[in-house]
């Protein structure tokens, strides 16, 4: 399918590597000019050079959004070859704490990591898409938000954050041309996450195969109607869609991609 993306500017943030990587480099393919995001210049200069040999357009931008000066550098970059018609918000940490383990000073460390950062470039790149009367913003959310865990509490309020703050954020772009959505993947299937099931698997009697494992983690740890985990690709499609003009008329909505983890009909 064409999405006509052609000609726009999309930076995604934290795509030197993980569901970002996969975001830039589907929307380059798409015909997008992209610019990769990170804070370690190697790997993100290493996904743009890639991305270029595949034929896309791509270039790099370094910095840590955990800061306003961080993000003032960021988009200084990234606006320097062209104005910025589509924002990902998708960089953040995550950590498996229990309530005992996050302590107060974590929960603001992780808060202003994954939803400030987020706040400080839609502050700054909001402008210039005002001007052209076109934009999207793209947050990528998560199932926590909707359905948390007794883990990981500060994380899944940095969802629940990033949700609202999405549909605030479209509420207040009426009529102009800019929309605001949210991705919500599941269990995604990447580097850190395999490991971590890798090492889970014993302890669960999960086998000792990645298919055995992966079969093993969708039934008893992340439940859905496809059995297995979600690959970057299947959340990079979505938030393909989602930039493209074929979703001019969604703005305040979350798309789940999660294979049916989230089971309600909002």
């Amino acid at each position: 399918m064409e999405l006509h993306l052609l000609g726009k500017r999309a930076l995604v943030t934290g795509s030197s590597s993980g569901l970002g990587e996969a975001i830039v480099r589907m929307l380059a393919k798409e015909g997008a000019t992209v610019v990769v995001h990170g804070r370690n210049e190697k790997r993100v200069n290493d996904v743009a050079a890639m991305i270029r040999a595949d034929g896309g357009q791509a270039e790099s931008a370094i910095g840590d959004l955990s800061t306003d000066e961080g993000a003032d550098i960021v988009v200084s970059t990234a606006l320097s070859e062209g104005p910025i018609d589509i924002l990902v918000n998708n960089a953040g940490v995550y950590d498996h704490l229990s309530w005992a383990e996050a302590t107060t000073a974590l929960w603001a460390q992780i808060y202003n990591t994954n939803v400030l950062s987020g706040v400080r470039m839609i502050q700054r790149l909001l402008p210039q898409m005002r001007e052209r009367h076109w934009g999207r913003v793209i947050h990528i959310g998560g199932g926590l938000s909707m359905q948390p865990m007794a883990v990981q509490p500060h994380y899944s309020a940095t969802l629940a954050a990033r949700h609202n703050l999405a549909v605030s954020l479209a509420r207040e772009l009426k009529d102009t041309g800019i929309t605001s959505n949210v991705v919500a993947p599941g269990a995604i299937l990447v580097g850190e996450v395999q490991d971590l099931l890798t090492r889970l698997a014993p302890a669960n009697g999960w086998g000792e195969t990645w298919e055995e494992i992966e079969y093993g983690a969708a039934r008893d740890l992340v439940p859905n109607d496809v059995g297995r985990l979600g690959r970057p690709e299947e959340i990079a499609a979505a938030v393909a869609y989602l930039a493209s003009p074929f979703a001019d008329y969604v703005s305040g909505a979350t798309i789940r991609v999660d294979g049916g983890t989230i089971r309600s009909v909002i």
